[in-house]
Order: structure tokens, then C-alpha cells, then sequence
């Protein structure tokens, strides 16, 4: 006979995973969506003619040795790493095997250069925002790096502590990313959430986080861009009379209060902060969970060009979600 007390704790785990007030949805545009999966695992690689002809790098103007390559070129070298998960010598070979197929005689860049040019390169974020005020939604996860502990562990014996990076990421409502920092592990999420808030080009609508965020600068920054803030606040938060105390932090403690934190969580839609969530999940998942780069530089250079290739990705198919009647 089964265990009934094992079938107990299963049917509370479940409860647990899968509670009743949760929210079900289910995808209305199926096809398109996996059209979209399928050609994001497509090896077909072509360069337009454009491409072609920038590869190679321009004159600086200065004295030396000009550049043999272009960005363009050292980006998409970098991408490619970062898709197949190759080090940077098995980078080189691929892409002049890419080209041999191809029949374009053009160079590939070395694992030297490549190593050298990524830690100066300027990638700028690609994203497709529209015009209108967008939702943002800010959280930050860690990323491991191959810090000096692990090496020295490695070569005299003992425990290494492990050395890793903080990647903070903004999305919009439709999980795109549309702002990214990466800092050292110590940084704090509220400094690096109003840096993000500041420096976003497109308007503001609302901003979403979580509880990590809830200092004043974070509400002044959002309220300074018109944007309502929805970040639930600490356990311990408590209204002041303090003159400089941001108005809108006091109305969300008394309505987290008077509703519960469920209940405020459900009617101020702080549920879309699981977009972000699901974003840090896909970068995980596609690119890894650790920094490839030693330098911080290049490290920032990789996270810039990962997060463009997953907005890519994207846009080859997102799925479309209703909710589901109870």
C-alpha cells in the first residue's frame, strides 16, 4: 500500500507550488511561438554585403599600427562566442571555417585580438521600445567569475571562496531588456536602480522591484521621471512625518497595512516583476551563469553583447498570454 503519510507531504508540496489564488494564462499565438523557438536553435549564418564591407577596420588617424578589424567584426566575433559557448581560440578556428564554407575571403580575428578588443569595445544596448512610456522593472542576480581565490585554492591547496559578479537588468512589461549594469558583488541594488532610472532614454511610466529598492533616492528618481512606483516596502517600514519623506513610499505602507501584503502585491500589479525574474532565467539558461571575461571591462563588454543577443532572440517570436477563466 502507498506511504499515505508520503502522499500528505507531496499533495502540501504541490499546494505549495501550485496555489489556488495564483493566476493561469495560456499562450493564443502557439504557432507563431514555436516558429520562433526553432529558428533560434537556425546555424544558417550569412553576412550582407554591408557587413562584408565593414569588416575591416578603418584608419584611426594615429600613429602605430591601424586596426586590422572593425567593432563591428570584434562584436560579432564575441556574439558567436557567446551563442556556441566557445573559448576564444576555438572562436577563431569557427569563424574561419564559417568563412571557408561560405567562400568570402575575409580574416578571421585572432584569440589575441579579440581578447584585447573586448575589453574596449562599446556595445550599445539594442532594443526595440516604442515611443510611449514603458513599465519598467528592475532586479539584479549574481554571475560567477574565476576570482583569485578559486586560483590560489587551485595551486596551494585549500578552500577558494568563489568571486562573482552582479548583473542588474530593466526590462519593460514585455520582458525585453532595455537597460543592464553590470558592478561589483558589494554594489547595493537601490544606487545602481536610480543610475538605470536616470539614464534610461525612453519615458517612465511606472517602475517595479523589489523590496531591496525601497529607499527614498530609488522614489525620488522614479517621481523626478513621473513614474509610479510599485515596490512593496520593507517588513519594518513605518510612515514618518520627515518632511523630505517621499509621499508615495507613505500611501504604500498604509495600503500594505490596511489590504495585507498579498492583497497590495495583487492590486498594485507587482506581480509583473516576475518579468525580470524569467529574464535572468533565459540568460542563465542560453548564455550561463558565469562570466567568460577576467577583466571587469571586458566582463561589462560581455553582459552588453549577451543581453543584445537575448533581445535578438526575442524578436525572432515571444509568445502572447491571456488569463484563463476561473
Amino acid at each position: 500500500m502507498p506511504d499515505p503519510t508520503r502522499w500528505g507531504t507531496l499533495g502540501a508540496m504541490k499546494s505549495r507550488i501550485h496555489p489556488d489564488y495564483k493566476t493561469r494564462y495560456r499562450v493564443t499565438n502557439w504557432r507563431e511561438y514555436e516558429r520562433g523557438l526553432v529558428q533560434r536553435g537556425d546555424v544558417t549564418v550569412w553576412l550582407s554585403p554591408a557587413a562584408v564591407g565593414a569588416w575591416k577596420g578603418k584608419p584611426s588617424g594615429r600613429r602605430g599600427a591601424q586596426p586590422k578589424f572593425s567593432d563591428l567584426a570584434i562584436e560579432t566575433a564575441l556574439t558567436l562566442r557567446l551563442v556556441f559557448r566557445l573559448p576564444l581560440r576555438q572562436t577563431e578556428g569557427f569563424i574561419r571555417s564559417l568563412f571557408k564554407l561560405m567562400g568570402v575571403e575575409l580574416n578571421a580575428p585572432d584569440h589575441t585580438t579579440l581578447s584585447r578588443r573586448g575589453a574596449d569595445l562599446k556595445v550599445s544596448l539594442a532594443c526595440r521600445t516604442g515611443n510611449g512610456p514603458i513599465d519598467l522593472i528592475i532586479d539584479s542576480s549574481g554571475l560567477a567569475i574565476v576570482g583569485e581565490g578559486e586560483w590560489a585554492a587551485a595551486k596551494h591547496g585549500g578552500n577558494g571562496r568563489r568571486g562573482w559578479k552582479k548583473l542588474h537588468l530593466g526590462v519593460d512589461a514585455t520582458g525585453e531588456i532595455v537597460a543592464q549594469v553590470l558592478t561589483d558583488s558589494d554594489v547595493h541594488d537601490a544606487p545602481t536602480g536610480v543610475e538605470m532610472i536616470d539614464n534610461l532614454a525612453s519615458s517612465i511610466q511606472s517602475m517595479t522591484a523589489d523590496a531591496a529598492y525601497d529607499t527614498r533616492p530609488v522614489y525620488r528618481a522614479a517621481e523626478a521621471r513621473g513614474a509610479r512606483v510599485v515596490v512593496p516596502p520593507m517588513s519594518r517600514a513605518s510612515s514618518t512625518a520627515w518632511r523630505q519623506q517621499p509621499k508615495a513610499r507613505d500611501r504604500t505602507i498604509r495600503q500594505v497595512k490596511e489590504l495585507g501584503r498579498r492583497r497590495w502585491k495583487k492590486e498594485s500589479g507587482y506581480h509583473r516583476q516576475g518579468r525580470v525574474e524569467n529574464t535572468f532565467f533565459r540568460y542563465k539558461a542560453v548564455i550561463g551563469d558565469r562570466l567568460r571575461a577576467r577583466t571587469l571591462s571586458a566582463m561589462e563588454t560581455e553582459a552588453a553583447v549577451a543581453c543584445n543577443l537575448l533581445n535578438r532572440m526575442r524578436a525572432l517570436g515571444w509568445p502572447t498570454s491571456e488569463k484563463i477563466a476561473r
